[in-house]
């Protein structure tokens, strides 16, 4: 496997995909569709926009349904949740299709949503995905953050590194992203709480008093999920 890591999403190269994508939002959209989904949400179904979210939700039986969004680390005004793992508990999400937009982590998805495989990956599952990337050895992989409104982020990159370091010898760096990811990982693996609470996302989120959620995304390797697209913006648990 040839690993290429990508700080935000207008980093990924037009005109050509990889034989798998793996988008991070470690704060917080990849770590509350794995919770969700190991929770027994039926499936995650991405957007962008808000206005398509409402419309194709909204033919959906109400009690199916949970509409999750999220901008600036805030609860949408109108929908069931915003962006926090937390709340995706099993007596909340059981049975239901999550109908999610978020500030950045559902553009990522939206710009690989056409490579043959994509996954996702927080620290939460990490362990999880390099299994299933160790099983399936796809030749070509993208690693792409989320970052912050187009800017690179700490979290998200040092996911990445961890993905690396998990797949071990088996992986080898596509380009210097990959590298400094690797390196960031090293040397932050066992202070990734304070690294998370450094980060700009992080300080915003303390200061939307939502410490408990940094607390939960700095987990590593708790969940066995691994959410899986299994058509354009709806992704599945493969666990």
């Amino acid at each position: 496997m040839k690993v290429w890591v990508y700080h935000t999403p207008e980093q990924v190269p037009t005109g050509e995909l990889p034989d798998c994508a793996v988008v991070v939002d470690v704060l917080r959209a990849t770590t509350t569709m794995a919770v969700a989904l190991a929770a027994g949400a039926t499936g995650v179904q991405v957007f962008a926009d808000l206005d398509e979210l409402m419309r194709v939700s909204h033919a959906w039986p109400e009690a199916q349904r949970l509409r999750v969004g999220e901008r600036g680390g805030k609860v949408v005004s109108g929908f069931d949740l915003g962006n926090s793992p937390l709340d995706c508990t099993p007596e909340r999400v059981k049975g239901r299709r999550l109908f999610m937009s978020t500030t950045n982590g559902t553009r990522a998805l939206t710009q690989v949503q056409h490579a043959p495989q994509v996954l996702t990956c927080a620290l939460v599952n990490r362990q999880a995905v390099v299994e299933l990337l160790r099983q399936q050895q796809p030749e070509r992989v993208w690693v792409v953050a989320s970052g912050w409104e187009g800017a690179f982020s700490l979290e998200d990159t040092v996911c990445a590194g961890a993905l690396l370091a998990g797949l071990g010898s088996q992986a080898t760096t596509g380009n210097d992203e990959a590298v400094s990811a690797l390196a960031l990982y090293q040397q932050w693996h066992n202070d990734l709480l304070p690294l998370l609470q450094r980060a700009s996302h992080g300080q915003r989120l303390l200061g939307l008093g939502q410490a408990a959620d940094l607390q939960f995304c700095a987990q590593v390797d708790c969940l066995t999920t691994v959410p899986r697209q299994s058509e354009p913006g709806i992704l599945k648990a493969v666990t």
